[in-house]
């Protein structure tokens, strides 16, 4: 099986050469991999050596996980100042955008998924200690770090029974995980699941994503302009949005007895996703024509963002700090492939709404049954809600109260995961704690 796997690895990777010239993001991908061990290297080769024996080595598939991985980094930077962090991505989605991230020392793709790959790959970088973020497994490399006898740990790991390791065909999947040092639970569920199939190095700290949150709601970046924007005013903020919750929410939008402006962020933000987002809301009837009805951030002013109706974010990273200016959110996904981030919003205590694909997610799932957010599967049920919201201040104010709460008492998975590194014994040799405050 470990030969078919590789095998599939290597057809992957000469799939992404021959898509790349028609796919820009595929492009990106392949363009990240060439030349890549010699890269690192070249990069690595300017390390002193009393460096090299602290690295720590963070793995995410894409920006999601590095988010959720964040807080882990900057507590191993905090308590190890000396330590060599090294950051790698599959997907050029996270890859593109954090590649400059302090963070990290180095950022970069990981290698495909070979077993020279690995070894050279593991050779040149010499971790210390290894972290995989959520459900990113790569068979060949995992193996070969259990070889060097190198710690690996899952950070805020999820396992469901409809996984490839718990189906009929996933034995050698299965036996996989016997590789991984810790895994570091979100919830119940998994342990229950792993407990099923005999693993039992986990210990359930919870999702690192609320103690990241509640970092940027507790320091909130500050846009004077969408300040302007917002004054005296009613927001609705929808994130990380699709076509199909375009489609239920132009209708509000034009909706001129709903008093509302709107701070829409789509998912992508290349120039033909914005424009067709911009263009789909003028064409909807109803809407205003004015020139200033609509305007990008990047081109919002003092003399526009009092008028604006729609304000449509064109940059990527603002988001998660956007959310304050909401009076509630929308957050997109769960139309299609299933439901983004709600925790930003929800750290901010803003009563949020979305699609029906959420199930997968913990969060949605508990805040639906607390009575902080709703899910909504038609443009009239999105239209009712935001009524409801902003005629019944008591119901507001209860959602409000219960998403602040939820966020605010799922924190501290980052301790609990770096208190058990170091109380297992984990914690490598050479790796000397610095003084915290607190």
């Amino acid at each position: 099986m470990q030969t078919l796997y590789t095998f599939s690895i290597f057809l992957y990777g000469w799939a992404a050469r021959l898509a790349a010239p028609f796919h820009p993001k595929v492009r990106l991908w392949k363009e990240g991999r060439d030349h890549l061990l010699r890269k690192i290297e070249q990069e690595m080769s300017s390390v002193p050596a009393e460096r090299r024996g602290q690295t720590v080595w963070f793995h995410c598939a894409s920006l999601g996980e590095f988010e959720q991985g964040r807080p882990v980094m900057e507590r191993i930077r905090e308590l190890y100042p000396q330590s060599l962090i090294i950051l790698t991505f599959f997907s050029p989605s996270g890859y593109e955008i954090r590649k400059k991230t302090p963070v990290a020392d180095f950022v970069w793709y990981l290698p495909l998924d070979t077993p020279a790959n690995a070894r050279r790959f593991l050779s040149l970088i010499n971790p210390s200690m290894a972290f995989f973020v959520k459900y990113e497994y790569w068979f060949n490399m995992l193996k070969e770090l259990k070889r060097r006898d190198i710690s690996i740990f899952m950070v805020s790991a999820v396992f469901r029974p409809g996984q490839h390791f718990f189906r009929w065909y996933g034995k050698w999947f299965l036996r996989q995980l016997k590789n991984v040092t810790w895994f570091f639970l979100q919830n119940g569920e998994a342990k229950a699941l792993l407990e099923s199939h005999g693993i039992k190095n986990f210990t359930v700290t919870g999702d690192t994503r609320f103690d990241r949150v509640t970092a940027i709601a507790a320091s909130p970046v500050e846009y004077p302009l969408v300040e302007k924007f917002s004054k005296n005013s009613r927001i609705l903020i929808a994130g990380s949005i699709w076509p199909p919750d375009d489609a239920l929410l132009f209708p509000m939008i034009v909706n001129r007895k709903i008093k509302l402006k709107y701070i829409l962020a789509p998912h992508e933000v290349h120039e033909a996703r914005i424009t067709s987002l911009m263009e789909g809301i003028r064409k909807t009837p109803g809407m205003p024509v004015g020139r200033d009805a609509i305007v990008r951030l990047s081109e919002l002013t003092k003399g526009n963002a009092s008028r604006a109706k729609v304000l449509v974010v064109d940059s990527i990273g603002q988001l998660a700090h956007l959310y304050r200016y909401g009076s509630f959110a929308y957050v997109g996904g769960a139309f299609g492939a299933g439901l983004h981030n709600i925790l930003e919003p929800v750290s901010f205590g803003k009563p949020v709404m979305f699609g029906p694909r959420h199930t997968k997610f913990t969060e949605a799932v508990d805040l639906i049954r607390l009575g902080g957010a709703v899910c909504v599967k038609t443009p009239e049920e999105a239209k009712a809600l935001v009524k409801r919201l902003l005629a019944d201040p008591v119901h507001y104010q209860h959602m409000s109260d219960v998403c602040r709460i939820y966020s605010d008492s799922n924190k501290g998975a980052t301790s609990r995961i770096l208190d058990a590194i170091r109380s297992y014994g984990f914690m490598p040799r050479g790796f000397s704690q610095t003084e915290v405050k607190s």
